[in-house]
């Protein structure tokens, strides 16, 4: 079965393969440091979750600390794979505006987007640094097991950093093509 072009648009959807095997563009900072963090942090949650339930089993009571720490670690989970998607230009559009018209009108529609992505990430980066700073300055601790709360926000601006990055990235890469 003939593989279709990355982004091209389907006209039947049973012509989908069961995975789509695309290639991804070379960037500079590899893809793998979203890969890997991917990874480390679904297992963190499997092992987390799995220790709960065993405990809670066998003892009828679980540990206070999971719940608060696999809210983080999803959190976490979906700020690393929303650095990915942007890296890998596989993030929410619509296909009909984004696929059509001349390759010249997808070029900077394809930039437009990317700006508008570094643009509000790095908003986010900016303004949630603020947070992080009255987190430690004013010695917020989570509700949960009581940590500094500053341990869980200042990846909320490393991580939105990142993105606006990668998205700065998709930009020029965009930009370079025909």
């Amino acid at each position: 079965m003939p593989q279709p072009e990355p982004g091209a648009l389907l006209d039947n959807a049973s012509t989908l393969p069961d995975a789509l095997p695309y290639e991804d563009e070379p960037t500079r900072v590899p893809l793998a440091i979203e890969d890997w963090a991917t990874v480390v942090i679904m297992g963190l949650l499997a092992c987390i979750t799995f220790a709960n339930v065993v405990v809670r089993y066998f003892t009828d009571s679980s540990f206070a600390w999971t719940e608060e720490f696999s809210v983080f670690l999803m959190i976490l989970l979906a700020m690393v794979a929303g650095s990915a998607a942007v890296a890998r230009d596989r993030h929410i559009r619509i296909e009909y505006f984004a696929e059509s018209g001349s390759m010249a009108r997808r070029k900077r529609l394809a930039q437009f987007g990317a700006l508008m992505v570094a643009a509000l990430f790095f908003l986010i980066a900016g303004l949630s640094i603020r947070v992080v700073w009255d987190d430690y300055r004013f010695e917020e601790t989570s509700p949960g097991i009581g940590v500094p709360q500053w341990w869980y926000s200042i990846w909320l601006p490393i991580c939105s950093l990142a993105i606006a990055l990668r998205a700065m990235g998709l930009f020029v890469r965009r930009g370079r093509q025909p």
